[in-house]
């Protein structure tokens, strides 16, 4: 049986993209990475990539900073589909996605956002989750849409905010749970594709049916 082919989009360090990777090497997640495409030169993700032997592509788009423009984004889309790419994974990818990935991967984007969602969406959720005075942060994985962390929610994982927490103390707290979360919520498609809280045991009303995995 063929693995399912992960395209990971990225803008930063690439942590979660490690976190996948872990978890693929130790046996955890039935998958491959077939490509990593970053829109920022020298973004650590592609380091991470190209050390790990995975072919990467970067993304020059010079005219806008929150999204691609159609031109960039059918490059984006070419790239994916030159890799056979099967479920398409955001990890820090700090652009909207609009139509033309949208319409080429319909139901097949996931990403993970700081925040419990549909609380804090946007940038730097576990800063207006501190600034709120929320007792309680976390991350989510969700359904990608035309909207701004508007998709239908996969999973989320909880985590305590402390009475002395910084923004960048809560901050790595949460990304320890995303690392853990994402792979997760990725064995999770692939073993109930159509429904994957199946598998994490959580209630299913609601969940839009992706297409087949």
């Amino acid at each position: 049986m063929e693995k399912l082919r992960l395209g990971v989009l990225g803008s930063g360090k690439g942590s979660n993209f490690q976190a996948i990777l872990a978890a693929i090497q130790e046996g955890r997640l039935e998958a491959e990475i077939a490509v990593v495409i970053a829109d920022q030169e020298g973004a650590g993700i592609l380091q991470r990539a190209e050390e790990a032997g995975i072919p990467t592509v970067t993304l020059n788009e010079p005219r806008y900073q929150t999204r691609l423009s159609p031109e960039v984004e059918d490059q984006l889309v070419s790239g994916l589909r030159e890799a056979k790419v099967d479920l398409v994974v955001l990890a820090g990818y700090m652009r909207m996605i609009k139509t033309p990935l949208l319409e080429a991967f319909p139901g097949r984007i996931i990403n993970i956002h700081p925040s419990l969602l549909p609380k804090f969406s946007g940038l730097e959720g576990w800063k207006q989750a501190l600034e709120a005075g929320e007792k309680t942060a976390g991350c989510t994985v969700h359904y990608v849409d035309a909207g701004m962390d508007t998709g239908a929610v996969i999973a989320q994982a909880e985590v305590e905010v402390r009475s002395d927490d910084t923004a960048e103390s809560l901050h790595a707290r949460i990304q320890v749970a995303e690392h853990t979360l994402y792979p997760a919520v990725l064995a999770a498609l692939i073993s109930h594709p159509a429904d994957p809280r199946q598998a994490l045991k959580l209630p299913t009303s609601g969940l839009p049916l992706p297409t087949s995995l």
